[in-house]
């Protein structure tokens, strides 16, 4: 984890370097190992260095190659450093990750990012061309936001603060971002809430000279591939050599490393893993990081969790999930986060990771979003249904009764019924007169939004859209899998990991968006997602003898909701009520008040995840609002800042 930057001027005016180094003090968080820069007449790149990999030990960023005109700065974990090293002849094998892209880009030019397998954020000078060319990795571990004017200037940076820092660079709202927020409309890859700065989306480069900038993506996942004709044990065997190689390729490490552990599946097949490689690697014990609730008995996970920290190799570290506060230090929170809208339970990660620092580690593993790489593949009865092969849905039925996971006629409405009624007849039956619609935590918020401000942002037709793409089901569990996977969601949430952990000096690492096991599972037959009941089945197959048997079948997992509904609406209403009072000026012009008070009223006399996660959105969105823009001039789609 570190912090790139970079200014061009395509018009070839020379960058100042005082504008370079606001840039880079701006990232000063995500680096306290040094700070480099580079400049060139137009072009200047500017880094701030955290060691975390050997290779990176004593580095200095940004690496210049002048007989090749070349330079680079990079925010850059490679996991096929052998295949690199073989490929381009490289005698040094202690090579750093940034000298092996520089080199890869020599070789293959703009193809370099396909022959790259690891997590990166790259800037580079090609003076030969003198063109910037620019990637991120394919899932969109690292981030990377830019700014661009078409023959004035380009600038980028591993933070949208430091973009700012820039007096030609307009801060403006993007108000059709907070209307997508508000309404949560999350699957825009670019956008940002500053109206010209925009992230480069995952498995895209980009190429800037004085004519233009054009963008591209170099990677995608293919939902034609398939993978058929292998035994449950060839599969699980399969998955459990490329979890494994996941996991080790995150454990390259110059410093401890810990691991996040919650009790479910997903981090338990992380941190038994990388308990297993850190032993027949003759390394120290494994750290572990886990939250407890003990005044909140159904979000505890306890006991999942002590079934793992009894094996030897590790060193667990327990919070009072508890006794944090979802407010607790929040205006410094969105201070570093840059953009408003936090996941619920950033509170209690924030808290795991300021116990990892004090405890000395820099490198933490984490399970997040297994769910969408393995998937539950509950689709599979519909494929089932639609294939004629009753005893097949009779079996997957028993088997989701026997697991606990709904009763058996439950079951059969939700998978078996509800899949044969057309589209049109489910439509029709919605808008029957006197029918109450569902209510979603995603139509809630959207009942809230102004009428006025969602035609100006055009919001309704976008709502529209969504809908329209939520009545049309998948087909197949496959089709299901790749829009999970593919969501815009999934970066906009690693870059606000990625935020926080930075913060506390923590580089976090996620094995389950290795490339090679997210394109292995997606390429997995719907049988191998679920099986007689159990999904995820092919992880449950492969963990075989790593993991726990408690945990490898345990149907389910606890659910936080209790804890951050009683945490936000009860523990801290009193600041809550401050907030929200303090906030309705600035809300007021996207945010029906009477309407979000009858929910806050609502809450309060009996704490529900519903009302507290409709409070927190509107209240994340109404402080970050009033803190950087306290003034505002309406301009239709953007806000200028005075």
């Amino acid at each position: 984890m570190s912090g790139l930057v970079a200014l061009y001027h395509p018009d070839g005016r020379p960058v100042e370097q005082p504008c370079l180094d606001k840039m880079t003090v701006a990232l000063a968080h995500r680096g306290t190992d040094g700070s480099g820069l580079w400049r060139d007449g137009p072009v200047g790149l500017g880094h701030r260095m955290r060691w975390t990999t050997p290779e990176s030990l004593h580095e200095t960023l940004p690496l210049a190659l002048p007989d090749k005109k070349l330079a680079i700065t990079a925010d850059a974990r490679l996991d096929n450093r052998d295949e690199l090293i073989a490929a381009l002849d490289v005698a040094d094998r202690a090579i750093p990750d940034s000298a092996l892209i520089l080199l890869a880009y020599d070789r293959w030019g703009e193809a370099c990012p396909e022959k790259l397998l690891g997590d990166f954020a790259f800037v580079l000078w090609d003076g030969r061309r003198g063109a910037i060319f620019c990637a991120r990795d394919h899932i969109g571990v690292k981030p990377f936001f830019y700014y661009h004017k078409t023959g004035r200037l380009f600038a980028c940076a591993s933070e949208i603060k430091a973009l700012l820092c820039l007096p030609d660079i307009p801060q403006r709202l993007n108000e059709a971002r907070v209307g997508e927020c508000l309404g949560l409309l999350l699957d825009d890859k670019e956008t940002t809430f500053y109206h010209e700065i925009l992230r480069l989306p995952p498995g895209h480069r980009l190429t800037v000279d004085p004519k233009g900038a054009r963008l591209d993506a170099y990677w995608a996942l293919d939902p034609h591939r398939s993978l058929e004709g292998r035994s449950n044990d060839e599969y699980a065997q399969e998955f459990r050599w490329l979890f494994t190689e996941a996991v080790r390729a995150r454990m390259r490490s110059a410093f401890p490393i810990g691991s996040m552990l919650s009790g479910g599946l997903d981090s338990s097949s992380v941190t038994c893993t990388a308990r297993g490689i850190a032993a027949a690697q003759g390394k120290g014990p494994l750290h572990t990081f886990s939250l407890v609730f003990d005044d909140v008995p159904s979000c505890d996970e306890r006991g999942y969790i002590q079934a793992v920290v009894e094996q030897s190799g590790l060193t667990p570290h327990f919070v009072r999930g508890d006794k944090v506060s979802p407010l607790s230090d929040f205006e410094q929170v969105l201070g570093y986060e840059d953009e408003p809208f936090l996941p619920p339970n950033l509170f209690l990660v924030r808290a795991l990771y300021e116990t990892a620092s004090k405890n000395g580690v820099q490198v933490l593993l984490d399970g997040v979003d297994g769910d969408s790489t393995v998937f539950h593949g509950e689709g599979y009865l519909r494929e089932l249904v639609r294939a004629g092969r009753i005893l097949a849905v009779l079996r997957e039925l028993r088997g989701i009764a026997r697991h606990g996971r709904l009763p058996w006629r439950r079951a059969c409405r939700v998978h078996v019924i509800s899949p044969l009624i057309p589209d049109w007849l489910r439509r029709a039956y919605r808008s029957f007169p006197g029918r109450r619609p569902h209510e979603t935590t995603e139509t809630r918020m959207r009942s809230l939004i102004c009428p006025d401000f969602a035609k100006r942002i055009h919001l309704i037709e976008r709502v529209r859209e969504d809908e329209a793409r939520g009545r049309t089901r998948p087909r197949t569990v496959r089709e299901a899998h790749w829009h999970r996977l593919n969501h815009g969601s999934t970066p906009f949430g690693l870059e606000v990991i990625d935020h926080a952990a930075s913060r506390f000096g923590i580089e976090s690492r996620h094995p389950f968006f290795d490339r090679r096991l997210l394109e292995f599972c997606l390429a997995l037959p719907a049988d191998q997602k679920m099986f007689e009941g159990w999904t995820r089945i092919v992880l449950r197959r492969a963990m075989e003898g790593i993991l726990p048997e408690a945990i490898r079948w345990r149907p389910g997992k606890s659910n936080l909701s209790p804890n951050f509904a009683h945490s936000l609406i009860v523990r801290d209403r009193e600041r809550l009520d401050k907030w929200i009072r303090a906030y309705a000026p600035v809300l007021e012009e996207y945010v029906d008040m009477r309407k979000l008070n009858k929910v806050y009223s609502q809450g309060v006399e009996r704490p529900n995840m519903a009302d507290a996660m409709t409070l927190w959105n509107a209240v994340t969105i109404g402080l970050w609002l009033s803190r950087k823009w306290p003034l505002r001039e309406s301009l239709g789609s953007a806000v200028a800042l005075r």
